[in-house]
């Protein structure tokens, strides 16, 4: 197969070439479209008690979404502002599609008791479709915003997700713009010429062109949140520099083998190009297990990003091979280096922990494991307006919001739907559970709770009041829903199916390594060594994040708990770079077994010929999640986080130390596997490879 690829991108690197770049137009032409579609309705678990409410709430209710305006920074008893916003309050309520809006100077709680800051709420009706609801949220915000005062914000509801999407569209622009010249100058560092670093950033730009087509393909079917952006984006970029970057070092030791480009390509596509495959394989099985969760939102991630990484992977075997034939007689084979000198410290590195194997592993197991710690402490919220820079809209309605009135204020409520049939000293026994608790009737009988937690809009109060309620109502027909209601169902569906999830990705992970190795015991060990960086990444982020550490030297803040979008995708994502990593080592592990039949040796020169490759891709990802820390948005911030240090961790501590530590501890044992297996491999093993070069054969 890889032999095929090869010959087709050799014989007709224009025609290859032509058709990425109509690809490519296609991804920046159609594909930007996702930007426009994007969701913050991250927390929506399908079949859950809280949809199932809010899905009964859409048919039957008058009402539907609603968002709010906050005007401070003037006496609120001055008769113009007054005159102002009740000339805006009833402009607003003639608006198409707009239900409701109280006038906050004779409703209970809409103005500050200081006397400085005032809320607008405005309610939309039910059952309005997207582009009259869009219509009206835009009609309402722009006629508040002319009230003339120092201070007017709109936020919540619709109109919070169109700001959100907005952001990352930002914050994906000021990303790329930092690290793409970034990369640029370190890969002229490494290659040491502006064509050969120039091809990896082709494939990586391929890559982001491939990640909005397929976002906006999937957006036709399904939910993309407005994190899809961002994520797929950096790792899309990310594994096309690291591929690029395999097959162009290869393609430069070939050269200095062969004057024949065309050939040099062909034995670059059969090794390094085996590598990149099984790679992007096991990077896109990695995200599988996003697929087993019913979320909309982790789903449609997984299936996101895994196309994002077959779409390098496919770049990095078709694109650059073509790009390689028709311009890679210009790029400068490697330098021939004196006998031990190549990849000499890695080789030290190598050394140093197989010599002091028992010592490596009792430092570094306990010292990861340290790391790890505060995972066990982990919480998970949806969060609220406080995840966002200070200059943000929402960031400022919350913070006004915050400044001026009671704590609860402007939080969204515990909605409590309550049918008919049920017992009326159970509905009292509900709304008891809130001093403010306020009821409305809908038609056909059902009866609407509504109960106003005392702190956060997903904190501790609003989810000890669902579970009071479903504790209450018992066997009556009467259902929870509100953000409240959907971080609890989203924190069980996560505790029933992640078992699951792990068993699919590990299985799916086991084989592919077995294939690629013909061993049982490496997968077993790669798996063990992946999961202390992963587990020591993330604990950082907890540290930091959840428990508010060095929070503010990334612009950010302790909010008690992570987004409920960073665990999951920070576990599967960089699962899958460490994956990657592990590949690059054991290729060239196993090349060096097969020629020099030295086990001990293998691990030496596999680190020798690897590290390079693996330190500068590293340090290239890192620099791709860096960028993405710089948009100020936690979510974004905590996962950027997380992948850089899971990323250095992995390349520096476990592949440099681990790696050569365990498998010089298992020697010739770490490539067994039983007879059953073994006969399995040889007969249908991919064992496509490169011929075996003099320099490596002759030692």
């Amino acid at each position: 197969m890889l032999s095929s690829l090869a010959r087709t991108a050799t014989r007709r690197p224009l025609t290859v070439i032509l058709l990425w770049v109509l690809f490519l137009l296609l991804g920046f032409g159609l594909g930007t479209g996702v930007f426009g579609r994007l969701s913050d309705n991250v927390p929506e678990v399908p079949g859950t008690e809280s949809e199932h409410a809010a899905e009964y709430l859409d048919r039957v209710d008058p009402t539907g979404e609603s968002i709010t305006a906050v005007v401070e920074g003037v006496a609120v008893s001055d008769p113009g502002l007054r005159g102002q916003v009740e000339k805006a309050v009833a402009d607003v309520r003639r608006i198409a599609g707009v239900a409701a809006v109280p006038d906050p100077y004779t409703t209970r709680g809409l103005t500050a008791e200081d006397g400085r800051a005032l809320i607008v709420p405005v309610t939309l009706k039910g059952g309005l479709d997207d582009d009259a609801e869009e219509k009206a949220v835009d009609a309402a915000a722009d006629r508040v915003k002319q009230i003339d005062a120092p201070e007017v914000h709109v936020s919540g509801g619709p109109l919070l997700g169109k700001q959100l999407g907005e952001r990352a569209q930002e914050d994906v622009k000021n990303a790329e713009l930092i690290s793409l010249p970034v990369v640029l100058a370190l890969l002229l560092v490494v290659f040491g010429g502006l064509r050969a670093a120039a091809l990896p950033l082709v494939i990586a730009v391929s890559g982001i062109a491939g990640a909005f087509l397929a976002l906006f393909g999937f957006s036709q079917a399904t939910d993309i949140s407005v994190y899809a952006i961002q994520v797929t984006t950096m790792l899309g970029l990310g594994l096309a520099v690291d591929y690029a970057l395999l097959m162009l070092v290869r393609f430069r030791e070939e050269r200095r083998n062969t004057t024949d480009v065309t050939e040099a390509v062909h034995r670059t596509v059969a090794a390094a190009g085996r590598t990149v495959l099984f790679s992007g394989l096991t990077v896109a099985v990695s995200l599988t297990g996003l697929l087993v969760f019913p979320s909309v939102f982790l789903r449609s991630m997984g299936l996101a990003v895994a196309a994002v990484v077959v779409i390098d992977m496919l770049a990095a075997l078709t694109l650059l091979p073509a790009l390689l034939a028709k311009f890679g007689a210009r790029i400068a084979p490697a330098k021939t280096r004196p006998e031990g000198e190549e990849g000499r410290f890695f080789a030290r590195v190598a050394r140093f922990a197989a010599r002091r194997r028992i010592a490596v592993l009792a430092i570094v197991v306990p010292a990861l494991l340290v790391l790890a710690l505060p995972v066990t402490g982990m919480k998970i919220e949806i969060g609220d307006a406080t995840q966002l820079p200070a200059g943000t809209e929402a960031r400022q309605l919350y913070d006004t919001v915050d400044a001026h009135f009671p704590p609860g204020a402007g939080v969204s409520p515990v909605t409590v739907v309550v049918k008919p049939g049920t017992d009326p000293a159970t509905a009292d026994r509900i709304s008891a559970l809130s001093p403010t608790a306020r009821s409305r009737e809908l038609p056909g009988g059902t009866t609407v709770v509504q109960l106003q937690p005392s702190g956060r809009v997903d904190g501790t109060e609003a989810t000890d009041l669902v579970e009071q309620v479903r504790d209450i109502r018992g066997t009556e027909p009467v259902q929870v829903t509100g953000p409240a209601a959907r971080l609890v169902d989203f924190r069980a569906m996560l505790s029933d199916r992640a078992p699951w999830a792990a068993l699919t990705v590990l299985a799916g992970i086991l084989v592919l390594l077995f294939a690629f190795t013909g061993s049982v015991l490496i997968p077993l060990r790669t798996i063990l060594t992946t999961l202390l960086s992963l587990g020591a990444a993330l604990g950082v982020v907890v540290w930091v994040f959840q428990d508010g550490h060095l929070a503010g030297l990334l612009g950010a803040e302790g909010l008690g708990a992570l987004s409920l979008t960073a665990p999951p995708l920070i576990v599967a994502i960089a699962f899958g770079l460490a994956m990657d990593y592990e590949l690059f080592i054991l290729a060239r592990m196993r090349e060096a077994r097969r020629l020099t039949g030295d086990d001990q040796e293998a691990v030496v020169e596999g680190l020798r010929r690897s590290g390079r490759v693996v330190t500068c891709a590293a340090l290239l990802l890192a620099v791709v999640f860096g960028a993405f820390m710089t948009g100020g948005f936690s979510p974004i911030l905590q996962i950027g986080l997380g992948l850089t240090l899971a990323v250095l961790i992995d390349a520096t501590v476990v592949r440099m130390l681990l790696v050569p530590a365990t498998m010089t501890l298992l020697g010739r044992r770490a490539w067994w596997a039983p007879k059953p297996l073994r006969r399995a491999h040889d007969r249908f093993g991919l064992r496509e490879e490169a011929p075996v070069r003099r320099e490596l054969a002759n030692r």
